[in-house]
C-alpha cells in the first residue's frame, strides 16, 4: 500500500466504541465461525467464541479500521486443559508480507500450566519481537482486562490496571504508523504451535472450547480523514515511573521469552532496537 500522510487515513473525530450490553457492542463487528450471546452467572450479558473439531476456529472483526487507539477486552479464558488452542486480541492490516500488526496471544496449556501470553509487533513485515509471559493468575476463573494502546511514540501492553510491555518507535526503524488496521478477537486451533512448541496438541475430547468477552472498549482514530488527540491521554500516553516498574516487575518475575535475549534466532545480530534505551 503506498504510504500516504496520517491525514489523509484517519478521520476527524476520535470514536469512542464502549457500550455497556455485549448485543450492543458485538454489532460494531463481523463474526466468523461459532460466535453466540448469553449470559454470565451475574446476569451480565456476554459474547463466546466457541471451537469443536467440526466448526473450526471462531472470531470477531471490526466493521471500522484504526489508526492509533487504545483497544480493550474483557475476557475469560478457557477452562480445564487448553493445549493446543490459541486465543487473539490483535490488530492487523490485513495479511500480505508487509502487513502491520500488534497482537496479544494466549497460548492454551495443560491443566496446572500457566497460560503463556505472547506480545508481538509486526511493522511493513517484519515481525519476531515477541515478549512472553506467564499469567499471574488463573484468567480462566474470572474476567481480566487486556489492553492495547497505539499511538504515534509506543505500543503499549496492559494487563488489568499492570503495565507489562512498551514498544518505542524509533525514526529510523520500522513501526506501524501509516496501514489502518483491523481489531480482531479470533480462538483457534494452534496445535502445531502454541503448547511448549507443539509438544502438545488439542485434546477434542474437551471440546467445545469457549473463550467469553464481557466487554469492549475502543477510543480510537477510525480510517476516513484527520485526526486529532483532543484530551485523550492515549495518543501521547507513556509510562511513567511507576509504570516502568510494572514492567520490569512483569519482565523480573513472569517473563518466559523476550527476543532480544535469543542469539540463537538472529545469528547475524539482535534486532536494532535491542541495544537501544
Amino acid at each position: 500500500m503506498a504510504r500516504r500522510s496520517l491525514a489523509a487515513v484517519i478521520t476527524v473525530a476520535l470514536a469512542l466504541l464502549q457500550v455497556a450490553s455485549a448485543g450492543s457492542w458485538l454489532r460494531q463487528f463481523t463474526t466468523d465461525g461459532t460466535v453466540r450471546t448469553g449470559y454470565d452467572p451475574s446476569r451480565q450479558k456476554v459474547v463466546t467464541l466457541n471451537l469443536d473439531r467440526s466448526s473450526g476456529a471462531a472470531g470477531i472483526n471490526s466493521k471500522q479500521q484504526f489508526l492509533y487507539g487504545e483497544f480493550s477486552f474483557e475476557m475469560k479464558l478457557i477452562r480445564g486443559n487448553s493445549a493446543g488452542t490459541v486465543t487473539c486480541f490483535y490488530l492487523s492490516s490485513g495479511t500480505d508480507d508487509w502487513r502491520d500488526e500488534i497482537d496479544m496471544e494466549f497460548m492454551g496449556n495443560s491443566s496446572g500450566q500457566p497460560v503463556v501470553l505472547n506480545t508481538n509487533v509486526w511493522a511493513n513485515g517484519d515481525g519476531k519481537k515477541e515478549h512472553q509471559f506467564d499469567l499471574w493468575f488463573d484468567p480462566s476463573a474470572d474476567y481480566h482486562t487486556y489492553t492495547i494502546i497505539w499511538n504515534p511514540t509506543n505500543i503499549l501492553f496492559k494487563v488489568d490496571n499492570i503495565f507489562i510491555r512498551s514498544f518505542k518507535r524509533y525514526a529510523d526503524l520500522a513501526y506501524p504508523s501509516s496501514k489502518p488496521m483491523t481489531l480482531h478477537a479470533t480462538l483457534w486451533d494452534g496445535s502445531y504451535w502454541a503448547t511448549e512448541k507443539g509438544k502438545v496438541p488439542i485434546d477434542w475430547n474437551n471440546a467445545p472450547f469457549v473463550v467469553s468477552y464481557r466487554s469492549f472498549y475502543a477510543n480510537a482514530c477510525v480510517a476516513g480523514g484527520a485526526c486529532h488527540a483532543g484530551r485523550d491521554g492515549w495518543m501521547s500516553k507513556r509510562l511513567d515511573a511507576a509504570e516502568w516498574g510494572t514492567v520490569r516487575w512483569a519482565e523480573r518475575n513472569y517473563m518466559r521469552y523476550n527476543y532480544c535475549t535469543d542469539g540463537w534466532r538472529f545469528p547475524n545480530g539482535l534486532p536494532a532496537e535491542c541495544s537501544r534505551k
